[in-house]
């Protein structure tokens, strides 16, 4: 199950002309592909457009009212890979994933789709999330647009201007048969507002209909001498008909005063910072009337010429905001400005940093630089050189500890770290690799288990050079989602293949977890439109694996700890694969808290554990919290004199896994940790048991507390 559910939300989806539609950008994304014809859709879940997979997924009802195919897709290549419908038949496509590393994985189809052409619109939404909100490596996938051609929207983020790119990416791509990259920004996926919406229209042609009438014509085969002229044809015809359609249709923003001697070039998704900045320097007001010219490039691939000379006309200075490195349209502008041989001043990156976020204040320091060298008469009298006389910000860093992410309390997969490490201790320091997902917060402490990420579905692949026949055996790790998504072949099939002697965990929490929770093909849930409870187990088998072991409770931290050191102490002489099986904890909570809390307002009895940490038992050790990291165990002072040390605490986000218990059993630590059960609506002979025990209790304490002696 996703984390979140948009059943009631899609149904504003259904709006048409004369209504307003008011919501997310990624609803309004959904809503303007249906506007505009889309004949099939696909794509795979990555922050920031997850929600957007999720939207498409709550919206079977109404794609197929009109006619869309819907698809959740196995990988960003087989995403792209669908938008080969559209190379032959004038149906409009579009997918969806996380970029850049969508747009990486997705490479080959998407340079083939490229160099062959299409004739009915193609559009790729990238979920882009550079920056600090990012959880990836930092990469723009402009690059892959300029080196494919592939043309690329960036509108500003407000939802009137999202939904224009929609329409205007579709007819672009059409003109120049041309894919097109629409680049949602995190901040444009998750903006509210509103917009007039239009009637939602079936595809001319479905794809359905297309099946009953199949085209084909070589000229759009990517071999030679084809490709030879699939080059040509990009150069001498499809850009040529892009520029003048970007022209033609004004798919870029000039807001121009009558007479200014500089300007400022912006990425769309960046006008909301820059206007800020202006409003802040008293140059911009609300509405978005500014005293500085501004060229917003709605569309940053291709840049157009003859429209940037037009705006430089009469200008002294220009800036170019242009989020990120390289500095792809500051030099193509500065290009530009070389063989017009104008004498405009061209500023970008030695006023604004080459790298990371444009943040508001990063924005404000950059116009402030901007303005004191091309036109200081326009700034505000109180206005500062950017950090010139600023008030001293303190170093927090000193004092405040870093915040890296971490597994969520009662996450199944913190059990199966903490045997490794158990294992660790007694077999000693193994080579370890990591993956994308969740797991990979094991590389951080407590654990500091694993140092290196290659890929989703590459943790073994990332391995392989330490197959050598070593003193130990590596270990390698990765996902459910990342075994489905790229794993079972270039990982799994590479050792099989290799005869690899090495050992790799599957950790299998029943979803595409890091995600969001949307099912993959061994997820437990029944699921009726996409099949399920396809074991990991017998997809190793199919392909080789000899040596495999499944856990069905990673909690059981000696279980874990037993298979994982027969898996590193075997004779076996081949891949060893551990499947560890447990569900989310969020999304086992996110199930069963509404049915508890049903049962509980109905009356009806629920038991709920809880695990605490006796006080006068525990020894302040803390080697539980060094095995475990539970969030929810941490730290308490004593207010008994003769202990200064603090011990294990757990508090009451406590979610009743169990972890902590196990992971002492199993180091045999102190025993101070006991589970309770807190009863909700208990029966009555339970209510009298309590009231009896508390008597009993209350009268043991008086009796203590009248023999201890006093201190005067």
């Amino acid at each position: 199950m996703a984390e979140r559910s948009f059943k009631n939300e899609v149904e504003h989806l259904r709006k048409g002309d004369g209504d307003v539609f008011t919501g997310e950008g990624i609803l309004a994304l959904t809503k303007a592909l249906l506007e505009n014809g889309v004949g099939y859709v696909g794509g795979y879940q990555g922050a920031p457009i997850s929600h957007l997979m999720d939207v498409l997924s709550d919206a079977q009802d109404v794609l197929e009212e009109l006619g869309v195919r819907f698809e959740a897709n196995a990988s960003e290549a087989a995403a792209a890979a669908m938008l080969a419908a559209s190379v032959h038949y004038p149906i409009r496509g579009a997918v969806t994933f996380k970029g850049p590393v969508g747009v990486n994985v997705a490479a080959d189809a998407l340079a083939n789709l490229s160099s062959s052409g299409v004739t009915g619109g193609a559009l790729v939404i990238v979920g882009e999330d550079y920056g600090e909100g990012s959880s990836i490596m930092q990469e723009r996938s402009h690059a892959f647009a300029m080196k494919s051609q592939f043309w690329m929207l960036d509108p500003r983020p407000n939802l009137p201007s999202i939904t224009k790119a929609v329409k205007d990416g579709f007819e672009l791509s059409e003109a120049s048969n041309t894919p097109v990259m629409l680049m949602v920004r995190i901040r444009s996926c998750h903006v509210t507002g509103s917009f007039d919406t239009r009637d939602n229209v079936p595809p001319p042609l479905t794809v359905r209909d297309a099946l009953s009438t199949p085209r084909s014509d070589f000229a759009r085969v990517v071999l030679p001498p084809m490709s030879y002229l699939h080059e040509q044809d990009k150069v001498q015809n499809r850009w040529p008909a892009a520029e003048k359609f970007i022209v033609e249709n004004k798919l870029n923003d000039v807001f121009d005063p009558e007479r200014a001697p500089l300007g400022i070039v912006v990425q769309g998704g960046m006008y909301n910072g820059i206007m800020r900045a202006l409003q802040r320097l008293g140059l911009a007001d609300i509405y978005g009337n500014s005293d500085v010219p501004l060229y917003v490039l709605n569309v940053t691939y291709p840049l157009v010429k003859d429209e940037f000379d037009r705006f430089c006309q009469g200008k002294e200075h220009v800036l170019v905001v242009e989020e990120g490195q390289p500095d792809f349209i500051e030099q193509q502008l500065g290009s530009f400005l070389y063989k017009s041989r104008s004498s405009v001043e061209l500023h970008g990156k030695d006023m604004l940093p080459m790298a990371g976020e444009y943040t508001g204040q990063v924005m404000l320091d950059g116009v402030t630089a901007f303005l004191k060298t091309a036109a200081p008469e326009m700034l505000p009298g109180t206005v500062r050189a950017p950090n010139a006389e600023a008030p001293q910000i303190p170093d927090l860093s000193k004092t405040v500890p870093i915040r890296p992410p971490g597994f969520c309390t009662g996450c199944p997969e913190r059990p199966i770290f903490a045997a490794m490490k158990l294992t660790e201790q007694e077999l000693g320091k193994h080579q370890i690799s990591g993956d994308i997902g969740c797991h990979l917060f094991a590389a951080l402490p407590p654990f500091e288990i694993g140092g290196a990420t290659m890929g989703y579905g590459l943790g073994p692949a990332s391995n392989a050079a330490f197959d050598g026949g070593g003193e130990r055996r590596a270990i390698s790790i990765l996902g459910d989602g990342g075994f489905w998504h790229n794993g079972l072949s270039s990982s799994i099939g590479n050792m099989v293949f290799n005869k690899s002697d090495t050992v790799a965990v599957i950790v299998d929490n029943y979803y595409s977890a890091a995600t969001g929770g949307q099912d993959v093909l061994s997820s437990r849930a029944k699921n009726e439109t996409k099949s399920t409870n396809n074991p990991i187990s017998a997809a190793l088998k199919g392909v080789g694996v000899e040596w495999v072991r499944q856990i069905d409770r990673t909690y059981d931290v000696g279980k874990m700890r037993e298979v994982l050191h027969e898996a590193l102490t075997t004779d076996y002489d081949g891949p060893k694969v551990i499947v560890a099986s447990s569900e989310c904890m969020l999304n086992k909570q996110r199930r069963e808290k509404p049915l508890r809390s049903r049962a509980i307002s109905e009356g009806r009895r629920v038991d709920i554990p809880r695990f605490g940490v006796d006080p006068d038992v525990c020894t302040g050790d803390h080697a539980c919290i060094r095995l475990s990291g539970c969030p929810s165990l941490s730290l308490k002072k004593l207010d008994d004199p003769l202990r200064d040390d603090p011990v294990a605490h757990i508090d009451q986000t406590c979610v009743g896994c169990g972890n902590c218990g196990e992971v002492a059993e199993s180091a045999i630590l102190c025993p101070s940790f006991y589970q309770a059960d807190v009863v909700h609506n208990p029966t009555r002979f339970e209510s009298w048991r309590s009231q009896q025990r508390g008597k009993v209790m209350g009268w043991l304490q008086s009796r203590r507390d009248a023999k201890r002696l006093m201190m005067q």
